[in-house]
């Protein structure tokens, strides 16, 4: 059984610094390809970020060069550091796990999440302005 639990979502002000976490258990030590998926008020859910267990990472260009993600495959934990955070960042923000194929063809722009077979609950980003 494969579980994915997020941490790390709060309330900030525009500009502020947010850290997420999350931490994947797997059944066996397997190589991975991991993402970040948001989700705003009346929005279709984006991808964010993704990461291999490599540690090769891809943005979306709407959060390049303010977020950035980090994983640690022996702890099956990726972060998603989010700075200078604006008010349209506001989102559920979701962590997703598929097989490590998937990050070579992952398009955060156009993915609709289903190369990722399992999803965290979700945490939840605010920023206000």
């Amino acid at each position: 059984q494969v579980d994915l639990v997020e941490s790390g979502g709060g309330s900030v002000q525009d500009g502020g610094s947010l850290t997420l976490s999350c931490v994947a258990r797997l059944p066996s030590y397997r190589p991975w390809c991991m993402a970040w998926f948001r989700q705003g008020p009346g929005k279709q859910r984006e991808g964010v970020a993704r990461i291999d267990s490599d540690g090769n990472g891809g943005y979306a260009d709407s959060v390049k060069g303010r977020f950035t993600i980090r994983g640690d495959h022996a702890k099956n934990t990726v972060w998603l550091q989010l700075n200078s955070l604006r008010s349209e960042d506001t989102a559920m923000y979701y962590c997703a796990l598929g097989n490590y194929p998937v990050c070579r063809t992952f398009v955060p722009e156009s993915s609709d999440g289903s190369e990722f077979a399992h999803w965290g609950q979700g945490t939840q980003v605010t920023v206000s302005s």
